[in-house]
């Protein structure tokens, strides 16, 4: 196949599969370059030429073509060839194959995401937006199975890129959301789909589409339950001193958190994030954090997920990561993370260390929503197999427990 340029995007991204499957049809290879979020679409060489940090990011062989929106890079992709039929044969169904592609960013996925985001801890959930988002989406999928009624795709009489670009957008939710019930309520949306999927181009990009059989529903992460603290008795009041006796002193402002009354430290960890992201993990980052990590100032957590049996399949697992992740912005300036997705689909637990200011874990850690859903276990640096472990979790590679590294996230 011709190469026609780079993508740049995190794996498994929904909207990097019209823009694979285009190319399928096209006879296209696209490079899928390894990336990963928040670290290289933040480096001066991707701003200058994306001029923002979105994903994905589309460059061509001959560095001329540089696109964010992933609708245009599928219509880029699409047009490349001459006698393509992925724009249909005439100007009238270019048309409607644009209007097929607008109509999938703006009125399906919109909803899909709000819908589906809060499931894989990829968002916060809200009742009244979610209400909103699922009469969204099917007021859409309405529109379509009426649509498809007498057609068999969406504009003309083949594949365009209106099918993979609708289709594509609704992977998710049928695999999730969409199930048995709806399905046999839209009989017409059901064929197209599937006939879709089973496509070899498709089945190139997406594999095996199972579709759910009950639809997935938001779960708050679990909370333990504490005990009751036995019930403090009043304490009476001091005698009040008259002002002219004593005058009270005038209270001095409130730190930030207390993490920033701790003495100061060696480490300085916005520092050691530079040296993590900037370099190879070994031995150049390892060795860096050894000689700066001040046991004083900083511990060393044991992170690992209380609920690893009811884990199912990898990319969700790591969603919940970055779900949690995303709950502890408050400590951003006083950890470092790298929790681990370790098994297969099925079968996969999440585990990793925490490097945190101070002896204790903080409320800046505690306050985040999912925090009951893991423990947090202080562990010895100096113990040997401990100081491997550590080592092992923050590379991503090594013993990991006995068990086959799946994907990771860091967070700093």
């Amino acid at each position: 196949m011709a190469p026609v340029g780079k993508i740049h995007s995190y794996p498994n991204n929904p909207r990097v599969f019209k823009i694979l499957i285009a190319a399928h049809y096209n006879e296209l290879d696209i490079e899928v370059a390894e990336f990963e979020i928040g670290k290289d679409n933040k480096e001066p060489a991707y701003l200058e030429k994306f001029h923002n940090e979105k994903v994905p990011a589309f460059e061509n062989t001959d560095g001329d073509v540089f696109l964010n929106e992933s609708g245009a890079i599928a219509y880029y992709v699409a047009s490349y060839k001459e006698d393509t039929q992925l724009l249909g044969k005439d100007r009238k169904e270019n048309a409607q194959v644009l209007h097929y592609i607008l109509f999938a960013e703006n009125e399906i996925t919109p909803h899909a995401n709000t819908w589906v985001n809060p499931i894989l801890g990829i968002s916060q959930y809200n009742k009244a937006a979610h209400n909103q988002a699922v009469n969204g989406l099917k007021k859409s999928l309405d529109i379509l199975e009426k649509i498809l009624l007498k057609k068999t795709y969406l504009v003309g009489e083949r594949i365009t890129l209106a099918d993979i670009a609708v289709s594509t957008s609704l992977y998710l939710p049928f695999k999730l959301v969409l199930d048995v019930g709806f399905r046999k309520g839209h009989p017409n949306l059901t064929r197209w789909y599937t006939t879709l999927i089973n496509q070899p181009a498709f089945k190139k990009v997406l594999g095996d589409v199972t579709l759910a059989e009950v639809a997935l529903e938001y779960t708050p992460p679990k909370k333990e339950k504490k005990e009751k603290e036995p019930k403090k008795e009043k304490e009476t009041k001091p005698k009040e001193v008259d002002v002219e006796e004593e005058e009270e002193e005038k209270p001095a402002p409130k730190p930030k958190s207390k993490l920033d009354l701790l003495p100061p430290s060696p480490l300085n960890l916005e520092e050691w994030k530079r040296v993590y992201s900037n370099n190879d993990t070994r031995p150049t980052a390892i060795n860096w954090f050894w000689e700066h990590y001040d046991p004083e100032g900083y511990s060393i957590w044991r992170v690992d997920y209380k609920y690893n049996d009811e884990l199912t399949k990898v990319f969700m697992s790591s969603n919940l990561i970055g779900g949690f992740f995303n709950r502890l912005e408050r400590a951003r300036k006083y950890a470092f993370g790298s929790l681990l997705v370790l098994g297969e689909d099925n079968a996969n637990s999440i585990a990793g260390y925490f490097v945190i200011r101070g002896q204790e874990v903080p409320e800046e850690v505690t306050d985040a929503a999912d925090y009951e859903s893991y423990t947090f276990q202080k562990v010895d640096h100096t113990d040997p197999s401990v100081k491997s472990s550590f080592e092992d979790y923050i590379a991503w590679d090594g013993n990991l427990d006995g068990k086959k590294f799946a994907d990771g996230k860091v967070f700093k």
